[in-house]
């Protein structure tokens, strides 16, 4: 009989529209699947609870954010370590972890860019101190990656073993693939979108609008001439403070041209009734979104810098955008492949790549790593108690 696991799953804040976020309850379930007791802690919760998983609420103190994730972590380490679980898995880097969910970007290699001031602050040393318990060379925590490229700076930084990294495959929900009645989904959402059949709609998905470039691709559509602009439409899908944006918008005098629809639990219809995404982030550590959309059948232009980026590369679904950003190459760019003949080469490519590569597995792979980690936890702590 398989054993069960008592198993604590940890994060700063929870956000409804988050990638991470969406992830984690993607493996937490997978987890209980197997009959496994999770339980979720974090500072905050925005976003509706779900009923289905025990999630605790160690509110953070502090007028900074910084100060708020260390007092969560003070908190929360003193209850995991009164409350013995066979594994800690952290969403966010803290001490204390078994596992680590590679979700964001390596810290210490940003803040050596911002130059040595930023070092002395409070921020950077408390972010730096967490980063530095799970990727020390001493730390026992196990990371699962979920992008190869952010690697080699972790063991430039902090001389991480590379056996302790798990290269995970990325997750995106089967719900996302492109279904039989898509041009009837189409159909129908521009229909209520009072969008016409003809028109071109350019999708922009994600919460977090700066590091994601929603400037960049706002500016790239006004750029467009007058006679493409005017049959092109920029739908904003995500959770984010919209008004900076929304005065860009407003300044380049597109406002009929750009729509901000928030949050949205239906993606999958907006990926099938778009003509392109466009994601052209100033950062991304992977950018589930482009693989999302080449499920979907849905061309892509994006940076080269997502971790991601060279499935749409390989895969021949899209274009992506030099690391030297230039915004007048994303300008150009954006024109050719609203007006090229390639677009059903592009869909076509992109399903295919897909129906060929596992991008479905993430919870399943790091479902089985955890269970390796809390068994391995279990068998040492039997031997300590023996003894």
């Amino acid at each position: 009989m398989k054993e069960k696991y008592k198993l604590a799953f940890c994060l700063f804040e929870y956000i409804t529209f988050g990638g991470m976020q969406r992830d984690m309850l993607q493996i937490a379930r997978m987890c209980m699947s197997r009959g496994h007791q999770v339980s979720l802690f974090c500072s905050a919760w925005k976003g509706e609870v779900p009923d289905d998983i025990n999630v605790s609420v160690f509110a953070g103190q502090g007028l900074a954010n910084h100060l708020r994730c260390k007092s969560f972590v003070k908190k929360a380490l003193k209850h995991l370590d009164a409350n013995k679980y066979d594994a800690v898995v952290g969403f966010n880097k803290m001490p204390g972890l078994d596992l680590y969910f590679a979700a964001d970007s390596c810290f210490a290699a940003k803040a050596r860019e911002r130059g040595f001031l930023y070092s002395l602050s409070g921020r950077c040393r408390t972010y730096s101190g967490f980063e530095r318990a799970v990727f020390e060379k001493d730390s026992n925590t196990e990371i699962l990656l979920i992008s190869e490229k952010e690697k080699d700076s972790f063991i430039e930084f902090y001389g991480t073993d590379e056996n302790r990294f798990h290269l995970l495959p990325p997750g995106i929900d089967k719900n996302r693939l492109a279904t039989t009645d898509a041009p009837q989904i189409r159909k129908t959402l521009r229909t209520e979108l009072s969008i016409g059949e003809n028109e071109n709609i350019v999708l922009f998905i994600g919460s977090g609008f700066k590091t994601k470039g929603l400037d960049r691709a706002i500016t790239a559509l006004s750029s467009l001439q007058p006679a493409l602009l005017k049959k092109t439409v920029m739908l904003v899908l995500g959770e984010d403070k919209a008004k900076p944006f929304q005065n860009l918008v407003r300044q380049l005098g597109i406002q009929d041209r750009v729509r901000f629809m928030g949050g949205r639990f239906d993606v999958p219809r907006f990926l099938m009734a778009a003509d392109l995404l466009l994601h052209p982030a100033y950062r991304e550590n992977t950018g589930t979104v482009l693989v999302e959309a080449m499920a979907a059948g849905l061309p892509v232009l994006a940076s080269d810098v997502c971790g991601y980026s060279y499935h749409v590369r390989n895969g021949g679904a899209g274009e992506l955008i030099p690391s030297q950003f230039e915004q007048e190459k994303l300008n150009q760019l954006l024109y050719y492949m609203l007006t090229s003949e390639k677009k059903a080469e592009w869909q076509e490519c992109g399903r295919n790549y897909i129906s060929g590569t596992d991008v479905f597995s993430l919870p399943e792979k790091a479902a089985d790593i955890i269970e390796a980690a809390a068994k391995k936890n279990r068998k040492k702590n039997l031997c300590m108690t023996s003894d």
